[in-house]
């Protein structure tokens, strides 16, 4: 494609990159992925891929912007308590970079709409903040053949995997959802407003590089942040053969087996 003079400009960054150049900057800005909610996680993905010049990015989200959101989702604001998410969203992105289109999907994450809102994305990033949504998308990730990258953040600590077509999966690690209650929140444990951000912005780099095709893919590992020792672990997760999604038998082929709706807030 030829660049204009302003994309040339606000790209500079990237197209003087050896592993990104003129090409990559081309194919982030025909590339899409899809954001699930537009919260603590949400946020600085959504930010940072708008900013990278990703071409297309949906937004699923269905809560409206709250005052105890803004300690953590920083792509909201004060003047917009009382605005969909994905509305106060778009705004932002609107304002970071023309060239993008926000897809604003104010709906909630349910097994009956899953697998046709991911079909039209290329990697899903899963920002949410519940097991029944997580364990969702995971299945439906891999059933439409989804590259997922997926974050996690409880108190001081985060979470982030990449799980590929293929390789393993969320339930190779968690074969199933804990009991309601068994696991804190973070509404109920809390969470260091930061920390959404250091693994947001890990997130999404990895989205950023499984669009472009470049360095190491996460794939087959775990990655733990503890910020209060500052200290990141790397463990490897291989595929689980008994895994009803993605062994050598699965038993699960659709999303029939989940809830009817999952919350998507962060």
């Amino acid at each position: 494609m030829d660049f204009t003079e302003e994309q040339i400009h606000r790209y500079a960054r990237h197209i003087i990159l050896p592993e990104v150049g003129g090409i990559g900057q081309e194919k982030l800005l025909n590339s899409s992925a899809l954001v699930i909610g537009a919260g603590g996680l949400g946020s600085p993905v959504i930010l940072y891929l708008a900013a990278a010049g990703v071409g297309t990015i949906g937004v699923v989200d269905d809560d409206d912007v709250e005052l105890s959101n803004l300690q953590r989702q920083i792509i909201h604001a004060t003047s917009r308590i009382g605005m969909a998410k994905v509305e106060s969203a778009a705004r932002s992105v609107a304002d970071i970079n023309p060239d993008v289109k926000l897809v604003p999907i104010r709906q909630r994450l349910d097994k009956d709409n899953a697998r046709a809102i991911f079909r039209d994305f290329q990697v899903v990033a899963d920002g949410s903040d519940n097991f029944p949504t997580r364990f969702l998308v995971n299945d439906a990730a891999r059933l439409e053949g989804k590259t997922l990258v997926s974050a996690a953040i409880l108190r001081f600590d985060g979470q982030l995997a990449t799980y590929k077509p293929g390789g393993p999966c969320y339930r190779c690690i968690y074969r199933e959802p804990p009991p309601e209650g068994h696991v804190p929140t973070c509404s109920s444990a809390g969470v260091l407003g930061a920390i959404a951000g250091t693994m947001g912005a890990m997130q999404a780099t990895e989205v950023l590089k499984e669009l472009l095709g470049i360095g190491d893919s996460l794939a087959g590992k775990l990655v733990i942040y503890d910020a209060l020792s500052v200290t990141f672990r790397s463990v490897r997760v291989p595929r689980d053969p008994g895994c009803p999604l993605c062994g050598d038998h699965p038993s699960i082929t659709d999303l029939s087996g989940h809830g009817s709706t999952a919350n998507v807030c962060g």
